[in-house]
């Protein structure tokens, strides 16, 4: 799996002024129909894949954490939020809630989340290709095509299915 992200590396990289260039696009003039398109992209795509087999989010980034987050995980882990906050996260350059380092601290090596069922809504989210008003999250898109192999995928069938 490490070579396959490494090649997912190189080929987002390789691909990067071309999908800025159709994400520009695609701001300027927005199809009607892109929410549905890219929530049939986004089951489709993941129809086939197996988060467990790679798991790159939770090894390489963290996600931001809100308020509810913190409360819902303190709780599921018996500590209080300040607790929470204080083992596990810091405050980044753009005042939000992260973890303290990556890997992320609840991911066992077997790529299991700890927390899944109350892990952060980014987590829950991730690589979110299937939100509504997708094209007002092409940066976050463009990240993480180099992160996810899925958002990679749905990316390459989305300018196939859709070309601006």
């Amino acid at each position: 799996m490490l070579y396959q992200i490494e090649q997912l590396q190189k080929l987002a990289k390789d691909k990067h002024i071309e999908n800025k260039k159709y994400f520009d696009k695609l701001k300027k003039k927005t199809p009607k129909n892109l929410d549905y398109v890219m929530q049939d992209l986004h089951n489709a795509e993941f129809k086939k894949t197996d988060c467990l087999t790679c798991a790159n989010c939770c090894k390489t980034t963290g996600p931001l954490f809100t308020l509810a987050d913190i409360e819902r995980i303190a709780k599921h882990l018996k500590q209080k939020p300040q607790q929470f906050m204080d083992r596990y996260l810091r405050i980044d350059e753009d005042k939000d809630y992260v973890l303290q380092s990556v890997p992320c601290t609840f991911l066992d090596n077997e790529n299991y989340c700890m927390i899944y069922d109350v892990r952060p809504k980014a987590c829950r989210e991730f690589p979110h290709t299937d939100r509504k008003k997708f094209h007002k999250i092409s940066d976050l898109t463009l990240k993480n095509v180099a992160i996810c192999p899925a958002a990679y995928n749905i990316v390459e069938e989305m300018k196939k299915k859709m070309p601006l």
